[in-house]
Parts: C-alpha cells; sequence; structure tokens
C-alpha cells in the first residue's frame, strides 16, 4: 500500500470515528456535515471524497457499528451452538450468549445510542438501515436460539424472535440510562451493584419465558 492510499484510509477513519461520535451525541439529523469535517480539522469537499455525502457517511458509520456488532454476535452464537442438549446446560448457555451481548453494548455505548435514536427516527430518511443490517442479524439469531431449545426440548411456545427484541431493547436501555434510585438519581451501569441487579434481572426474564412456554 502506498503512503498516499494509507494517508487516505487514514483520513476515512478519522472522519468515520469522528461522524460515529457526532451521530451518536446530537443525531443523524441534527448534525451536519460541516460539522463532522471541523471534528478532524477537514473541509466538506475532503470528507466527500474520502466517505461520500451526509446519508453514504451515515450508512458507513452504520455498517461499521454492524459489523462490531455481529461479530460479537456471531461468536457468541458458536458457542452457544456448542453447548451441552440438556436443559440445564442450554439455559446457562444461553444466559452466556445474553451476558456477551450485555457486555458488548456496555463497552460500546456509541452502538446503543445510534440505534436508540434511530428506533426515534433519527435518519428516517436513511431507509436501508434496518434491511440490510438489523433484520437479518435479529432473524440468525432467533434462528440459532431456536435450534438449540429445539435440540434441549425447551420452550416449544417461545416467540424467539420477541425475546430477541427484548435483549436487545433491555440491555440497550439499561446501558444508556441506567435507573433511577429512590433519591430520584440516575444510576448507571457503573455501579457494580446495579449492574448485577439489572444482569440478575435480565437472566430472570430470560429463564422465566423459557420455563413459562415448556
Amino acid at each position: 500500500m502506498s503512503a498516499q492510499s494509507d494517508d487516505g484510509q487514514n483520513r476515512r477513519e478519522r472522519i468515520l470515528e469522528a461522524a460515529t461520535r457526532l451521530f451518536a451525541e446530537r443525531g443523524y439529523d441534527a448534525t451536519s456535515t460541516r460539522a463532522i469535517a471541523d471534528a478532524v480539522g477537514l473541509n466538506i469537499a475532503t470528507v466527500a471524497y474520502h466517505v461520500g455525502g451526509k446519508p453514504e457517511l451515515y450508512r458507513a458509520v452504520m455498517r461499521r457499528t454492524h459489523l462490531a456488532q455481529r461479530d460479537v454476535v456471531t461468536t457468541a452464537l458458536e458457542q452457544l451452538a456448542t453447548c451441552g442438549s440438556s436443559g440445564e446446560e442450554t439455559r446457562a448457555a444461553l444466559l452466556g450468549f445474553v451476558d456477551a451481548y450485555l457486555s458488548f453494548c456496555l463497552s460500546r455505548p456509541e452502538v446503543a445510542t445510534l440505534w436508540i435514536r434511530r428506533w426515534l427516527s433519527d435518519g428516517a430518511d436513511v431507509t436501508e438501515i434496518e434491511h440490510e443490517f438489523a433484520g437479518p442479524l435479529v432473524a440468525e439469531v432467533a434462528g440459532a436460539v431456536r435450534a438449540v431449545l429445539d435440540r434441549a426440548g425447551l420452550g416449544a411456545g417461545v416467540d424467539v424472535e420477541m425475546l430477541t427484541f427484548t435483549i436487545v431493547w433491555t440491555a440497550h436501555s439499561f446501558g444508556q440510562a441506567g435507573i433511577i434510585d429512590p433519591a430520584g438519581r440516575r444510576v448507571g451501569p457503573r455501579d457494580l451493584a446495579v449492574l448485577d441487579r439489572f444482569r440478575r434481572n435480565l437472566h430472570a426474564v430470560v429463564t422465566g419465558v423459557l420455563d413459562q412456554a415448556t
């Protein structure tokens, strides 16, 4: 790779990192291409040259977000698929999958922020994001979970797709909002006692759904 192409790749990465941060902080609709260019010390023409216009930049950001999410999910699904076929082993492996996804959400808070903003119709004019990224990944998770549940004879009546969405909604929301304690203070996942309470509660939700539908 030439020094020129390496420099171009470096600029593209800097642009995407700045765009990710600003889209997460302000939302797509409230973030201008000029603000992104200013954040990396470039002009708008240079940003457009390396990434394209604002919609292309947003797609690139969401694609990077999706790939990071997919890598974690794929690894967790591979581990889930290798669990033993007993009910106890399957429950434990499914909770391990939940923990892996929760850990990802907490380590990459910008991912949850970008998706939550999108749930609130931010960037609604860029319509293919769900079709290209979210839909296929949710279907992959639901299919893999259904397979291990069937193998163990668990949860015949579980709506696995809805359970998957419940895990996603809950993990993303907790990572961003935490809880409100009795004194009215917002306490987030950095409070280890609160994080432990949340994890135990999420585990109880997942196992409760399985047990009720078995």
